[in-house]
């Protein structure tokens, strides 16, 4: 039996902070007035500032490079539907599962998904990574 195998599963959560928004807000130059501007946000359908999609996205990047299938680990792609958004305060955990492994190419499939501390999804898609060969894998 391998390492990886069908229905393996991972998570890692986080609770997303004033700090984080600024930040992500720099990092990607994202300053769009809903994620930074509490004012502008209070009028929108949401009422108060949202975090960006690809902050709550960045998440998956975190349990895939380092928990499943980890270290090593290279993205070769990412599908993504936003559901919910996500608040400052909001502790989000993103969530993995083994759908497809093929070995002798070291390329994995898995379910990701992004819920809010209720349980309510955020965030659902379906990550393609090239694994490591065992032997680096260690």
């Amino acid at each position: 039996m391998g390492k990886y195998f069908i229905g393996q599963k991972a998570s890692f959560g986080k609770t997303i902070t004033e700090a984080d928004l600024a930040q992500f807000a720099g990092i990607s130059g994202d300053f769009n007035p809903i994620h930074i501007d509490s004012e502008y946000a209070k009028q929108t359908r949401f009422g108060q500032r949202i975090a960006h999609g690809m902050l709550t996205t960045s998440l998956l990047s975190g349990l895939l490079g380092m928990h499943l299938p980890g270290k090593g680990s290279v993205y070769l792609g990412q599908t993504l539907r936003f559901v919910k958004p996500v608040f400052i305060g909001d502790t989000v955990t993103a969530q993995a599962e083994v759908v497809q492994f093929d070995p002798d190419k070291g390329i994995m499939k898995l379910r990701t998904e992004c819920l809010k501390q209720d349980g309510t999804l955020v965030l659902e898609g379906e990550a393609t990574m090239l694994v490591p060969r065992e032997e680096t894998a260690r």
